[in-house]
């Protein structure tokens, strides 16, 4: 460090030569760890924000209503075609009727329902999708044969 200081004047000199090279090394290529802090805080501050609408929640008649409608979609899916199924079997005429009407729905129609349950399911999987854990990567052992020869030539004491 004696030719570097006294080429350079010092250890303070030499400092703020490094910091000068890293704020224009800077201006070509952003500075990785100051993106990440940022993006980091700023995820934190969202996370903060967001904590902070539900932190008095006084939960009333409205919300256990619309908690209770946000539960019935599926459940009365499902019963309504098992149901379907029981109405065909115990009144086969009267299913055979109420087929024929549905016969008439146009078909515009049919797609918006299709879309409107799609939709539905479609982000209940997107959610449980991006919100599953991730298997845990596991590194693959070193085996005899992954091994350097060269160094296990130069380990064993064997002349080249």
């Amino acid at each position: 460090m004696g030719l570097i200081d006294r080429v350079v004047g010092g250890s303070a000199a030499a400092t703020a030569l490094a910091n000068a090279a890293v704020n224009v090394a800077e201006v070509f290529t952003p500075n990785a760890t100051k993106q990440m802090e940022a993006s980091q805080a700023a995820y934190i501050a969202a996370l903060d924000e967001h904590g902070a609408e539900f932190q008095y929640v006084r939960p009333g008649k409205f919300d256990s209503v619309v908690n209770g409608l946000n539960r019935l979609p599926r459940p009365m899916l499902a019963l309504g075609t098992l149901s379907l199924f029981i109405y065909a079997m115990i009144d086969p005429t009267g299913f055979s009727k109420r087929m024929v009407g549905l016969d008439y729905v146009p078909e515009p129609l049919w797609w918006l329902l299709g879309g409107i349950v799609s939709f539905y399911f479609g982000a209940r999987e997107a959610y449980y999708f991006r919100t599953r854990a991730q298997p845990a990567r596991t590194i693959a052992p070193v085996t005899a044969s992954d091994e350097n020869q060269a160094l296990s030539e130069w380990r064993s004491g064997a002349a080249p």
